[in-house]
């Protein structure tokens, strides 16, 4: 009889998908990648190290089934977010600190394994150089815009805190967020990584010519000035933090806030000023219930000749608003702005009846619920329009935007960071607010209750600075611009396109790599 042939097993097909790296290899490089991204952030800021934790991400979905990708993205999110916010443990310890990395894990374990079905699908769906080259990295990266996007809306009003553009404020890439906003600053960062992956898995230096193109969209990227605004003229502009008691649990005496603010504000008197600016939180009650404090407001004023722009906790009717008001001369404050988005379990709670029988001891600290506010974040000073962000709404793209569309030619903001004294919260919001210079072409006003304040330039240099836990004051020649920066007028649309067509496309590719099949 006949021995039958032995039949050779079927090859591989070169577009089936496989992981490059095994699991336990792969969620190695997730954590060290969240590591490097927490790197890459304030206080170490060293922003290079962004992208090899995007590369270490990647490569660690790359052909990964929906678990894998899920414990990928789990860990790389739990060490990434328990590193880059570990300053909300500072006064309350560990729940909140676990509750919301643990959260921002979660989402982003959900999301990235969009990004690994992309890996998947493309790759079968446009299997040609260009489709390696271009549409599969620009998916990649519309995806990863999506996923920042979906933590910075979501749950309530989101948390942007850790967008990978924002990685960038000290680095040659930052103007570009004046042309594409903040979100396409991190499309292109994760394009230009994938792109670089896939390069590698290609062999493209069998082909130098082909390596050409990687390189010249780097370069571009890399010596893109910022986008032009027109000079406006200056503003003589006062800032003062008083480092007064102003966390939650200091121990203050009666108007010792507004004490140290105005005890911080001496060395300004008798100089020319145009606007004197105090922080959130900067003094001890409404002014508007508060007689006393009007009055020490108005003298403050007066003794400067230049209107304050203040900031305090407000009531109207039933309802509590974290305020910032012009107040002049005469003793009224006509143009106020109240907080778009207060923080969710630090300025009210939502779903309170529901969090309070889980943990009743930490929720029963925050008695007072702030509303949100829904009026321009916009002063006028003699004609000179000023776009505000209180606190935390310095990293909401919208709040930003709607003071520049309105005319806006500086920027201040107001915060209050003396529940994260010593911890690396100011100077993740500070460079926040660098990238906010950079993205509109405006002069930013960042000033603290307890530091580090700083003026920044319409180019991201500083002007002038506090150091953190000093009281001071700083008085500088602000530059006025006008016009608007592409990334102010196209970053909303932008966000949509990449959101929208990063799906579309990933539709397609299923699609597509089905009928391949």
């Amino acid at each position: 009889m006949p021995t039958p042939s032995a039949e050779p097993s079927p090859a591989r097909s070169p577009h089936r998908p496989r992981a490059i790296l095994p699991l336990w290899l792969a969620v190695i490089c997730a954590a060290l990648g969240g590591w490097l991204m927490d790197l890459a952030y304030p206080s170490v800021s060293a922003w290079i190290l962004a992208f090899p934790a995007v590369a270490l991400l990647l490569l660690a979905l790359i052909g990964r089934r929906a678990g894998g990708a899920l414990l990928v993205g789990f860990v790389y999110g739990a060490v990434f977010f328990f590193l880059l916010v570990s300053w909300t443990s500072r006064y309350l310890g560990v729940i909140p600190w676990a509750a919301l990395a643990l959260l921002e894990a979660a989402l982003t374990a959900a999301a990235v394994i969009l990004i690994s079905l992309a890996y998947r699908w493309l790759p079968r769906a446009f299997p040609g150089p260009v489709g390696r080259l271009v549409a599969l990295p620009a998916t990649v990266a519309a995806l990863w815009v999506a996923l920042e996007l979906f933590l910075g809306s979501w749950p309530y009003t989101g948390f942007p805190w850790a967008r990978l553009g924002m990685t960038q404020s000290q680095s040659p890439l930052a103007t570009l967020t004046s042309w594409v906003g903040v979100s396409g600053l991190s499309f292109f960062m994760v394009f230009i990584v994938a792109m670089l992956i896939e390069s590698v898995r290609l062999r493209l230096w069998q082909h130098p010519l082909r390596l050409a193109v990687p390189g010249a969209i780097i370069l571009v990227l890399l010596v893109t000035p910022a986008f032009p605004t027109a000079s406006a003229g200056t503003m003589r502009i006062g800032a003062v933090q008083g480092n007064g008691p102003t966390g939650y649990f200091d121990h203050r005496e009666p108007f010792s806030v507004i004490q140290a603010q105005t005890d911080a504000t001496e060395p300004l008197l008798g100089q020319d000023m145009d606007l004197l600016v105090w922080p959130e939180g900067g003094i001890d009650g409404d002014p508007f219930q508060n007689d006393a404090i009007a009055r020490r407001l108005t003298r403050v004023t007066n003794r400067v000749d230049a209107p304050l722009l203040a900031n305090a906790a407000t009531a109207r009717g039933d309802e509590y608003f974290n305020t910032s008001m012009l107040w002049t001369q005469d003793g009224t404050a006509e143009q106020s702005h109240d907080k778009r988005y207060p923080v969710p379990f630090g300025e009210y709670v939502p779903d309170r009846a529901f969090y309070y029988a889980i943990v009743p001891e930490l929720i029963g600290l925050i008695g007072r619920e702030y509303s949100h506010g829904t009026n321009p974040p916009l002063v006028d000073v003699d004609g000179v329009k000023v776009g505000l962000a209180i606190c935390f709404d310095v990293i909401y793209d919208d709040v930003i935007r709607e003071g520049v569309m309105g005319g806006a030619e500086v920027l201040v903001f107001q915060t209050n960071n003396a529940d994260f004294r010593g911890t690396d919260e100011n100077l993740q919001q500070l460079a926040f607010a660098r990238m906010r210079a950079i993205e509109t072409g405006r002069s930013v006003v960042n000033i603290s209750t307890v530091g580090a304040s700083q003026m920044i330039g319409p180019d991201g240099r500083t002007t002038a600075a506090l150091d953190a836990d000093e009281a001071g004051a700083m008085l500088e020649q602000v530059e006025l611009r006008s016009g608007l920066t592409a990334g102010v007028v196209i970053g909303p649309w932008l966000q949509q396109l990449l959101f929208w067509g990063g799906l579309g496309v990933l539709l397609v590719g299923w699609w597509r790599s089905r009928r391949g099949r």
